[in-house]
């Protein structure tokens, strides 16, 4: 799968290598490393070990996406994990979107993670389930994209054009598995939340933040993006907190 696709300039997966603190950054549903790179960048720039993989289906076409499951993104990340552990003594884990629902997975079951930061995290999304409940009786493959929800003018997410109907029902099943297992997270974990958000309800951040069993947990409301916040107006503000957060939770 994805061999045969050419992967899109600026979508392929990035990796800093830098001291022995490791930052996993995924990056969202229909989307690319491209969102995630200023982010993983900014991280790499303060010395920390950064990679950014891309999620099977991603960065080439709605086809090739089509094609890939749920399980093909946990074993994604859980790979990118492996890989960050090969050079790493501790490692934290960030993720927009469906990249933040990843984040929660992981931290699901890998408790030995040094702390967490979703970014407008995907666990429900009513709308969503609606929408595929009604063309999952339909023929339709294909519907319009959700990609470069952005306040900031003139800013583009490269993401796909459409999404693959049957892939709305993977974002959907591993959603529902990692809302189930939220109550299992325990390490530091920060999360971020757009105030106004056209993909993922906001709700979805404060339902993470109050089920999570992690006492140090944190919730930060960004006010002047949408859902992309990675390349929007608090960007900046995003990458300062996770450096952070990141050196206050280091045990090195």
């Amino acid at each position: 799968m994805g061999n045969n696709n050419q992967v899109m300039n600026g979508a392929e997966e990035f990796y800093f290598l830098g001291n022995q603190t490791g930052v996993l950054v995924i990056h969202g549903f229909t989307g690319s490393t491209q969102s995630m790179r200023f982010l993983g960048e900014q991280l790499a720039d303060v010395g920390f070990t950064v990679f950014g993989p891309r999620l099977t289906g991603h960065g080439t076409t709605p086809e090739d996406m089509e094609q890939a499951t749920y399980h093909n993104w946990m074993e994604t990340v859980e790979n990118g994990l492996k890989k960050l552990n090969e050079s790493c003594s501790e490692v934290f884990v960030t993720g927009l979107s469906m990249g933040g629902t990843l984040t929660l997975y992981l931290a699901e079951h890998h408790p030995e993670l040094k702390g967490i930061m979703p970014i407008n995290a995907a666990t429900h999304m009513p709308e969503m389930n609606a929408a595929y409940k009604d063309l999952s009786s339909t023929d339709t493959r294909f519907v319009d994209g959700i990609g470069s929800d952005i306040k900031k003018e003139n800013v583009k997410e490269l993401a796909y054009a459409k999404t693959p109907v049957k892939s709305m029902r993977e974002l959907i099943t591993l959603s529902e598995q990692v809302r189930n297992n939220l109550g299992k997270i325990n390490m530091p974990t920060l999360i971020f939340s757009s105030v106004e958000d056209h993909v993922v309800p906001p709700e979805n951040s404060q339902e993470i933040f109050e089920t999570i069993l992690a006492e140090d947990r944190k919730l930060i409301s960004l006010d002047n993006s949408y859902h992309v916040a990675t390349l929007d107006n608090d960007k900046e503000h995003i990458a300062e907190k996770c450096i952070e957060f990141v050196k206050e939770k280091s045990a090195l």
